[in-house]
């Protein structure tokens, strides 16, 4: 079993995660124009806490993850009127057949151990003028997670972040710091990154 199908059924106790949600759904809409003809890919989607928030405003949400319980917990909180398609799926393993007018992730590419490989294939997934917003923590000492398995990077450097996400064909790159997650051990700064096809 993996570590986020162990933490599935808490992961959304406590306020620092949907709270978190919140704050990034609100700095996509700040960033992007959301219209209800748009089919998002959610990158990590867990519960659904981001994905839910864009659905609000888009056609639908796909909502992708290689956690069976997270999705199982997803499919508990899917309506009639918001519903989240889940996809279980490594999509660097095997890659979405579609395209999509964007994706969001909240919180997911620290996870990632090779980046270029995960943007260049997001890149191919994308339509022509599709979008990124991720959003994830500024570079920080490894002390964020008590657990560390499954941590590829330990936050992320802006001039490096934006430096792949460039050689693998994204443009309008932006990247700004939206939250602040206070631990008890020291606060960590929360980035959303946003670029277009």
């Amino acid at each position: 079993m993996s570590h986020f199908d162990k933490r599935a059924q808490s992961w959304d106790n406590g306020d620092i995660r949907v709270n978190g949600a919140s704050v990034i759904a609100k700095a996509i809409e700040k960033k992007i124009t959301l219209t209800k003809e748009m089919k998002i890919i959610d990158f990590g989607v867990g519960t659904g806490l981001l994905g839910f928030e864009i659905a609000k405003s888009v056609k639908k949400v796909y909502g992708v993850d290689t956690s069976v319980k997270m999705l199982e917990k997803l499919k508990e909180k899917n309506s009639n009127t918001l519903n989240i398609k889940a996809i279980h799926q490594d999509i660097l393993e095997e890659p979405l057949k579609d395209t999509y007018d964007g994706l969001v992730s909240s919180m997911t590419l620290h996870h990632i151990k090779e980046l270029k490989s995960f943007f260049s294939t997001i890149y191919k997934n994308l339509n022509t003028e599709g979008f990124l917003a991720i959003a994830d923590l500024e570079k920080e000492d490894g002390t964020f997670h008590s657990d560390n398995s499954g941590v590829y990077h330990f936050g992320f450097d802006k001039e490096e972040l934006c430096k792949i996400v460039k050689e693998c064909g994204f443009k309008n790159i932006y990247f700004e710091n939206i939250n602040t997650i206070n631990k008890p051990q020291k606060d960590f700064g929360v980035f959303l990154l946003t670029a277009t096809k």
